[in-house]
Parts: C-alpha cells; sequence; structure tokens
C-alpha cells in the first residue's frame, strides 16, 4: 500500500520544476515544494477528493509562488534577453500581411471542438510539452498571468517590464501555443 509521504514525494520533480521556472532561484523553489509539501502533509485531512492530488498539490504551491514573489524584490537583467525577443520578432512579422491580417499559409486552423478537447487528459501532456518549448522568460510571463493568476501589474513589477512589453509577451507565448497545439495535437487530426 502506498503511503500518503509516497503519494506526495512522486509529485516532487513537476512541482520543483514550475517553481523553479517561475521564482529563477533553486533554493527558493526548493523552499517553496517543501513548504507546499509539508502543507499538504499537514492538511491532507482537509483533501476531500474533489480533485485529483496533484491538482490540490499544485493549488498550495500556486499560492506559495504568489506569496514568495509578492514577498521579494528582485531584478531582472533584460538584456539577455534580448537577442531571444529580436529573433522571434522577425518570425513573427512573416505571419502577417502589411495590413495586420494573416498571410494565408498561416492562418490559424480550425480546431474543432474545443470543449471536448481539454475534456482529454492527453491534451494536457501535449499542452505541457508545448509550454516547455517556450523561451523560458516568456513561459514564466505566460504562467504567472494564466496559472497563478497575478494581475498585470504585479508581473511587470516582479519582472521589471513595462505592460507593453508584457502584453507583447504574452500574445507570443499565446501565439507559440498556438502553433505547438496545431502541429502537435490538432493538425494530427485527433479533433
Amino acid at each position: 500500500m502506498i503511503s500518503i509521504n509516497d503519494e506526495l514525494a512522486a509529485f516532487r520533480p513537476d512541482l520543483l520544476r514550475f517553481a523553479r521556472l517561475q521564482l529563477r532561484d533553486d533554493q527558493l523553489a526548493e523552499d517553496v515544494v517543501q513548504e507546499t509539501l509539508i502543507g499538504a502533509f499537514v492538511g491532507q485531512e482537509q483533501f476531500a477528493g474533489r480533485a485529483a492530488l496533484k491538482t490540490w498539490l499544485f493549488s498550495i504551491l500556486k499560492n506559495k509562488i504568489v506569496d514568495a514573489l509578492r514577498g521579494r524584490e528582485r531584478s531582472t537583467n533584460i538584456s539577455a534577453l534580448a537577442g531571444e525577443e529580436e529573433e522571434f520578432d522577425q518570425a513573427f512579422d512573416r505571419l502577417f500581411k502589411e495590413n495586420g491580417h494573416w498571410t494565408p499559409a498561416n492562418r490559424p486552423a480550425d480546431w474543432g471542438d474545443p470543449e471536448e478537447m481539454l475534456r482529454q487528459s492527453q491534451f494536457w501532456r501535449v499542452f505541457d510539452v508545448c509550454l516547455n518549448h517556450l523561451p523560458a522568460h516568456t513561459s514564466r510571463v505566460f504562467m504567472m498571468r494564466e496559472f497563478l493568476e497575478l494581475d498585470l501589474a504585479e508581473i511587470c513589477r516582479e519582472l521589471q517590464i513595462s505592460q507593453g512589453n508584457c502584453y507583447v509577451i504574452l500574445h507570443r507565448a499565446r501565439h507559440q501555443l498556438r502553433s505547438c497545439l496545431e502541429k502537435s495535437w490538432f493538425g494530427r487530426g485527433e479533433a
């Protein structure tokens, strides 16, 4: 029989990977994951089983990460990200005509019934792979907004970027995720 300790420990690598992505500090990520696992162990009576154990653990982790982000001041070396952004800018611009409309070859594909796709667990595995292929900074901003549900001002303050830059990064992340999903999921006939 598997104990609760073993079940919690099995999710540690996923929790740690996500915490490292968000916090960019290995030691702080270790601390936050440890606090998450301790909190889950201590509060295991509160786990009613209405959601998967992994979902419950990630909700605890999410709150710990938000607390950590709000509790510290740090700076980001934006100049280190410049090459990554310039390369993407050039590729991104080729997708559109001068009037801002999609070029015919790059027009988004029909995704069928998205609600049905979201119900399939395999979709989330593919989504996770696509998310892991985003540039680290882009993925971090996307996850701060969509998973941690931080508002734009908090993200900009934490990363020391402008709101305009944040919107651009979020747009790029969504575009890259869409492209990856079209190639890896929707384009293979799963719809």
